[in-house]
């Protein structure tokens, strides 16, 4: 079948966020004997014109949107993207009458109502390197589409209980040539890497379980390397690795270091740590390895409100985290979220004066957390009256504080204008 795999993301931000999930799936259709276009529409200066000439000259057979992220995650002037995609799914239906499927992260979290929203026919929710290519087959076959793992159809619902990959080895990687169209200056883009899949933490109000499951999921080493130096090969040296806790298990990461090193590869790269689990041996290997900035996801200063959303790291934790790094010269940004259940003026204060002691590089903070479905932070704002059991939460919605919401802004306000390094 000819299939066009759309990625609708045009949201950029410090990196520019190419789309990972979707290249691996246009591999696998490909794998699967299909013929494959790609358009990433982040980079395109006329999306309606784009469309117009991708469809007309490929005439696809089927059509994959890909949806990043619901909205900007701004508590207090938010963006809904999915107008936009409502409005690039209006403009494929006036130029082909093939089925649309939709999928990606965004669209994970929130499957059945985003498909009602989008008045679409189907989406595949979570890992579709597989089963894409199974719905594609059944669909040029004319069989039933029942029982398809994390297939939703509009107004039936999930079709069959959603699988996740035991064995990520046996996924294809991306392929780098899929980028080009993305990025024509290869040394200005950060190449998203992911090394696994799946997170234990269970921090109270995130989403990375939604969409990649509870268990960890590894590759190895070696295809982890390999997926850099294909893309070496082709001109990048910039890497982000978007793993959520690229530090644990604590071994991985020291592996993944040294086959970099062993490689040769004279290449620069970013990841995201959990705070707390580092050695003087880590730092060492992250270094010589090209790491260049560490991302530490804290979120607060204060001991209570960790527990509140279930961090399992302690202020001291995180400042040896951030000490290890700053002494081996990597740069370090933090993150707070500020206004979530228990906050005080107190908490807050803690916050702040926390962060401003780490003597970061780069501080981001953001007032008002998004509550997704299915998260500890969703019960609790239930139970506090924020949100009704029913809201699907698609259109977001904040937790924060009222009665300190304003006073919280004055304060980072302040904070801000004399911290040239930190921003909202």
């Amino acid at each position: 079948m000819r299939v066009l795999l759309i990625s609708a993301n045009t949201e950029q931000s410090n990196i520019l966020p190419l789309p990972l999930g979707l290249n691996c799936i246009a591999v696998a259709t490909r794998n699967a004997g299909h013929d494959v276009r790609f358009l990433d529409l982040l980079t395109e200066k006329n999306i309606k014109k784009a469309l117009n000439l991708t469809i007309k000259s490929f005439n696809p057979e089927i059509i994959g949107i890909s949806i990043r992220n619901i909205d900007d995650q701004v508590m207090n002037t938010p963006r809904f993207l999915l107008d936009q995609v409502k409005e690039i799914i209006s403009e494929c239906r006036k130029l082909s009458d093939v089925p649309i499927v939709l999928g990606g992260a965004g669209y994970s979290i929130f499957p059945e109502s985003t498909l009602n929203y989008l008045e679409v026919d189907m989406g595949i929710q979570g890992e579709s390197e597989i089963v894409f290519p199974m719905l594609l087959d059944r669909i040029h076959k004319g069989l039933d589409l029942s029982k398809l793992p994390g297939l939703y159809l509009r107004g039936l619902g999930l079709q069959g209980e959603r699988l996740f990959a035991k064995n990520l080895d046996m996924l294809p990687l991306p392929d780098p040539y899929l980028w080009f169209s993305s990025t024509p200056d290869k040394s200005e883009y950060w190449v998203p890497i992911q090394t696994r899949r799946g997170c234990p933490m269970d921090c109270s109000y995130c989403s990375t379980a939604l969409i990649e499951g509870h268990s960890v999921r590894r590759r190895q080493p070696k295809l982890v390397i390999e997926d850099i130096v294909q893309h070496v090969d082709v001109g990048y040296r910039m890497f982000h690795f978007v793993d959520n806790t690229f530090n644990i298990p604590l071994h991985y990461a020291k592996e993944i270091c040294r086959k970099i090193i062993e490689s040769d590869l004279n290449i620069s790269w970013r990841c995201i740590f959990y705070p707390g689990i580092i050695d003087n041996e880590l730092a060492d290997l992250l270094d010589k390895a090209g790491c260049k900035e560490v991302s530490l996801g804290f979120e607060s200063g204060s001991e209570r409100i960790l527990r509140n959303m279930n961090k399992k790291f302690s202020l001291d934790s995180i400042r040896r985290t951030s000490d290890i790094l700053k002494a081996v010269g990597i740069k370090r940004m933090g993150f707070l979220l500020l206004g979530g259940p228990g906050e005080t003026k107190e908490t807050v204060e803690q916050s702040l004066a926390f962060a401003d002691s780490l003597d970061l590089d780069l501080l981001k903070i953001t007032i008002g957390i998004r509550i997704y479905p299915n998260t500890k932070l969703a019960k609790v704002a239930i139970s506090d009256g924020m949100i009704s059991p029913e809201d699907n939460l698609l259109i977001p919605k904040f937790y924060v504080v009222k009665e300190i919401e304003a006073w919280i802004r004055e304060t980072v306000r302040f904070w801000i204008n004399n911290h040239p390094n930190w921003i909202t």
